[in-house]
């Protein structure tokens, strides 16, 4: 397992002590803010009218020792990153998400309105794509990557380093088999090359109008594998399942924690009358549920990933079909033989390896108590 997020304590504290600016006088600079998350290596940065600058720093959340940022400051920062046409499209919606260069690095920005001011979110793109085994990703990922069809789900809340697990198996694929890999993100954050296969990026708002309408017209672009960044609405999960069913590989994305709710979150997004019908397309063409999330350390600063892993066997294909997916947690511990992964199992271990606490393993549990079950039996076996 690796980190996706490192520094130190001394970081973090030179962070909140920078100073943006002196009690009167002109802001800092957006490029100096910029540079100071790379130096900080700081996954976030938030910007509101009335507060610090802060900084997300290995999860935590640091404010600057600055005065607050006023409403002329906001309106400077954002014209320095954000084009005319984004500003238009704040104004019509109220926020717009774009991607922005600033010496090499790639930066995911939300720029959005608040109380009337302007807010921004500033995500920071790690500069280099992780291997699959830097991120942590079990074995069984590389297998499922192989496939040549189906739907495969990255699931976990937001901030759970679903982007650069998604780009570390899109950089897998494309390094080792050759085919045609298209993309729809909105914006796109990790730059691909072509390498054994050919990949194609497309940004929603600017080379495609939104996630469904860019899906439909990839399955006429003779894709071998697809990316959704996200399943936002019904037209979308509806355009990748027949996507998958047709023969492809599909991957996308969901705000869910857990397999059962994955798939529950799909078919509840289905009007009543076509709920069985999707169940059973779920069944036979979802391959499998990658759930994680990015959990604290206590053996050095940082971060690292979780994963549970349900693969789709013919047992858990029949539960989704009979709409019993409160029963799939039960098959994942029991399926180890076919590469799955509690995420139970998978916080125990890393507790015993002494890389989290305890109290990370019974709050990020989906079942403590099952949790607790699995600490006592790996203790009593010492």
């Amino acid at each position: 397992m690796a980190l996706f997020n490192s520094g130190s304590d001394s970081k973090t504290a030179s962070a909140a002590s920078q100073p943006a600016a002196g009690a009167s006088g002109a802001f800092t600079p957006m490029e100096d803010l910029l540079r100071l998350m790379i130096e900080e290596n700081a996954s976030d940065m938030h910007l509101s009218v009335g507060a610090p600058p802060s900084l997300r720093i290995n999860g935590r959340l640091v404010k600057m020792q600055t005065r607050p940022v006023l409403q002329e400051d906001m309106e400077v920062l954002t014209a320095t990153i954000a084009a005319e046409e984004q500003l238009k499209a704040l104004r019509q919606d109220g926020s717009v998400d774009f991607a922005h260069s600033f010496r090499g690095n790639r930066f995911r920005i939300s720029l959005y309105l608040q109380r009337g001011t302007y807010a921004l979110a500033l995500r920071l793109i790690p500069q280099r794509m992780l291997s699959l085994d830097e991120i942590g990703l079990p074995e069984i990922v590389r297998s499922l990557l192989a496939l040549p069809r189906g739907l495969i789900l990255i699931t976990g809340p937001t901030g759970s380093g679903k982007t650069t697990s998604l780009a570390s198996m899109l950089d897998f694929i494309n390094s080792t088999r050759p085919g045609h890999i298209i993309t729809i993100e909105d914006p796109i954050e990790y730059l691909h090359e072509h390498r054994v296969g050919m990949i194609n990026q497309r940004q929603v708002g600017s080379d495609v109008p939104n996630f469904a309408e860019g899906l439909r017209r990839a399955l006429r672009q003779d894709p071998d594998v697809i990316l959704v960044g996200e399943m936002r609405d019904l037209e979308t999960m509806e355009t990748a399942i027949t996507a998958a069913e047709t023969g492809h590989l599909v991957f996308s994305t969901l705000h869910t924690t857990g397999a059962g709710r994955t798939v529950d979150r799909i078919v509840d997004a289905f009007p009543a009358h076509q709920q069985e019908q999707v169940r059973v397309q779920l069944s036979s063409n979802l391959r499998a549920v990658i759930s994680q999330l990015l959990i604290p350390r206590i053996d050095r600063p940082g971060r690292i990933a979780v994963f549970e892993i349900m693969v789709n066997t013919h047992s858990i294909g029949a539960l989704i079909r009979e709409n019993k997916t409160y029963r799939i947690s039960s098959e994942i511990q029991t399926g180890a033989k076919f590469g799955m992964v509690s995420l139970e199992a998978a916080l125990v271990d890393l507790y015993l390896q002494k890389i989290i606490s305890l109290e990370e393993v019974l709050s990020k549990s989906q079942d403590p108590e099952m949790a607790r079950q699995l600490l006592d039996a790996r203790s009593s076996r010492k």
